[in-house]
């Protein structure tokens, strides 16, 4: 029988990274020519695409590369401050235990992920860290690994919690596990037809067991 092979987003799937990343955003608004924030906005934007955050931002796409290598940058120095998703170690050694294979694709910086990592006690668990996505580029780097690790499609579950997480996981032709207590609402994520939609980091073995 064929391992499973489970793929993990980082921010806001594994670490709890969303109010680090909405001040850096907001710190660095003067910057790249968009408005700050507010607490108001943040919530209308837990319901839109990343497609239709940056378009509602007003952001040139010129400047999202130079954004996102500057908003990785600030992150660096605030990964001791951050913490996991609560519930989420338990559920990866759980994952671990029951022998699948897990690793992490992430858009963020592999130095920052592995930082992050150490400092929870979470860097045993996985088995590789792909990074370095464009904001859009998912599907590409999952097909890479896949060729790379020699992995079938029909053995890997990506979990993330965002639309582009899906989407990307489709183009792929593998299953994905959409999460609500990341950066996307629960009704936005619906939306996009994932084929599991969970609550809480507990309900992953179930799920994936089932899947």
């Amino acid at each position: 029988m064929t391992q499973k092979v489970i793929i993990f987003d980082f921010d806001g799937t594994i670490a709890d990274t969303v109010d680090a990343l909405v001040g850096i955003a907001n710190r660095l608004a003067d910057e790249f020519g968009y408005a700050q924030i507010t607490p108001e906005q943040l919530t209308l934007l837990r319901n839109f695409s990343s497609r239709e955050i940056i378009k509602y931002s007003g952001v040139s796409l010129i400047k999202i590369p130079f954004l996102v290598k500057k908003v990785k940058s600030e992150l660096k120095n605030k990964i001791h401050e951050l913490k996991p998703i609560p519930g989420i170690k338990e559920a990866l050694l759980d994952l671990q235990q029951s022998n699948y294979k897990l690793g992490i694709i992430t858009s963020n910086s592999r130095d920052n992920v592995t930082a992050f990592l150490e400092i929870n006690d979470l860097e045993n668990l996985f088995e590789f860290i792909y990074s370095g996505v464009t904001i859009f580029g998912k599907t590409n780097i999952i097909n890479s690994v896949l060729k790379q690790k020699h992995f079938k499609p029909e053995a890997v579950i990506y979990v993330g919690d965002e639309t582009r997480d899906i989407e990307a996981a489709k183009k792929a032709n593998i299953q994905v596990i959409a999460v609500t207590w990341g950066f996307n609402s629960p009704e936005v994520l619906a939306k996009q037809n994932p084929n599991f939609l969970i609550n809480h980091p507990r309900e992953l073995l179930e799920v994936v067991q089932n899947s």
